[in-house]
């Protein structure tokens, strides 16, 4: 019963965190390293809390996290990323399982591709002629509580509650 409370708090706590993170890059077009690392930091407690085996789970995990930050980092040294928005994918990668974090990858695509578009029209109506800065933490976050709240909430409620609820 307290593994479920714990992953119920955790799920909560990584849904502000993500919030957090959406607010600062809309506001200052920056995610802070020490919010990723608190992220990143607590992804074993989150291992711990969902019952995650050291192998293949915790392995498989970090793997992701690897690759993710290989492919992201590459974005990122061809300047199509920002370096918060890798370092936020990376933690939510050590969080995430590969199947629902590639469902991420899509919602944050779509969504990306939709902000963009909404902030490029807003920036022509405007007629700026400054460099377009898109938050793209902002469709991070968007695609992270996508995943917590289809996936990973419903589940810790469900480790909550028991067999013996409803």
């Amino acid at each position: 019963m307290l593994g479920g409370y714990l992953q119920y708090g955790l799920v909560v706590a990584l849904a502000i965190a993500l919030l957090v993170a959406a607010a600062t890059d809309w506001r200052r077009r920056q995610i802070d390293n020490w919010l990723n690392a608190a992220i990143a930091l607590a992804a074993p407690v989150w291992w711990y809390a969902s019952g995650l085996s050291l192998w293949p789970g915790v392995a498989l995990q970090i793997a992701v996290g690897i690759g993710a930050f290989a492919v992201f980092a590459a974005m990122f040294a061809m300047k199509w990323m920002g370096g918060g928005d890798v370092k936020l994918l990376t933690a939510l990668a050590l969080w995430i399982e590969p199947y629902p974090f590639l469902q991420l990858l899509l919602v944050m695509a779509v969504v990306g591709g939709i902000l963009t578009l909404g902030m490029g029209m807003w920036h022509i109506a405007r007629r700026q002629r400054d460099r377009l800065a898109i938050p793209y933490g902002v469709a991070i976050a968007a695609a992270g509580l996508w995943v917590i709240g289809t996936i990973y909430l419903p589940a810790a409620q469900a480790s909550i509650s028991g067999p013996l609820a409803g």
